[in-house]
């Protein structure tokens, strides 16, 4: 008994440690020059169903839960909002070619569409990002919408 008494009490132990290393997190809570939403032509409800389902992992403006703070928790979210920015982010969207532009948002459309995005881990937690039919409907014509409007501009 001692010896699992042993291993519990280094367990907490370092688990207790491991609360004082905090991976760094970046979040600004005012939209970049860049942002997608403040240049789309979205209407407004489709902007509020979007910005639930996706800023947080694939823009600056990520709002961080209480758990991102518990580790090793928060390591693992952060790598997975560094790999969303990395795939998209959304805060500089108006800074990719026009054609990588019309590129990224069928590709956005087609995974909302076939339900790839938002993810299911991140929609289990985040109520406003768990879409209804109508809501994807909504988002998938408006991005197909704005990759049309961005090849006939030719920007």
């Amino acid at each position: 008994m001692g010896l699992v008494k042993n291993i519990a009490i280094g367990l907490v132990i370092a688990l207790l440690l491991l609360q004082f290393m905090q991976p760094a997190r970046v979040s600004q809570k005012l939209p970049t020059k860049g942002d997608f939403l403040q240049s789309s032509s979205m209407p407004d409800d489709a902007k509020k169903v979007f910005k639930a389902a996706c800023y947080d992992c694939h823009s600056m403006n990520t709002d961080y839960p209480w758990y991102a703070y518990v580790q090793p928790v928060g390591w693992l979210l952060g790598r997975h909002i560094d790999h969303g920015r990395e795939e998209l982010n959304l805060s500089y969207f108006d800074t990719l070619t026009a054609r990588r532009q019309v590129s990224k948002l069928k590709n956005m459309a087609n995974q909302i569409k076939d339900e790839s995005m938002p993810i299911d881990s991140y929609a289990l937690i985040h109520k406003a990002a768990r879409l209804s039919e109508a809501e994807r409907r909504l988002l998938v014509k408006e991005l197909f919408a704005a990759a049309d409007k961005k090849m006939q501009d030719g920007n």
